[in-house]
């Protein structure tokens, strides 16, 4: 039990509270011998430590998807046309026998249109991480030891610092 805490208590533990108060007078007169008539109490207070820890929360993931598009393209093309011609002439008369079958030979062309593809990029993507940092409030019941005089009787006290004191 504590010197203060011989002052508080019901009334069962009177007895032992005089008893004490007796053993405290006693207390006081060896600490008024070794220390002055000064007393020490350490007041304690509870202080909130508060821990961060960093923890996995998910993850982002990057892909790409491949998609299809119909697409139609209008190209120009060519080709050759033989138009065939027959005329009537004016009966002219030609040194020129006839002869074995005649041949002419006339290569035709068209233009073919040939469709292929090829890759090219149009744009990137980047991901990057970066600290975002809010307030979060955390809460307790923190206990602060105060001192409590009660002073009995006409002792003379004079106190310094936060304290109540009661006198009874």
């Amino acid at each position: 039990m504590g010197f203060f805490g011989l002052f508080n208590g019901n009334e069962q533990n009177q007895k032992e509270r005089r008893k004490g108060m007796q053993e405290v007078r006693q207390e006081d007169r060896e600490q008024e011998t070794e220390f002055a008539n000064e007393v020490h109490m350490d007041l304690r207070e509870e202080e909130l430590d508060v821990d961060k820890q960093r923890k996995d929360t998910g993850d982002v993931v990057l892909h790409k998807e491949i998609t299809e598009e119909e697409q139609t393209v209008n190209v120009p093309v060519s080709h050759d046309q033989v138009v065939i011609e027959q005329r009537e002439v004016n009966h002219e008369p030609t040194d020129e026998p006839i002869t074995e079958e005649e041949s002419v030979r006339i290569p035709v062309t068209a233009e073919e249109v040939h469709a292929d593809k090829h890759t090219v990029v149009i744009g990137e993507i980047s991901a990057q991480k970066r600290p975002v940092e809010r307030n979060e409030q955390v809460r307790d019941v923190l206990h602060k030891e105060k001192a409590d005089v009660d002073v009995h009787g006409e002792a003379d006290v004079e106190t310094k610092g936060d304290m109540d004191v009661e006198r009874e």
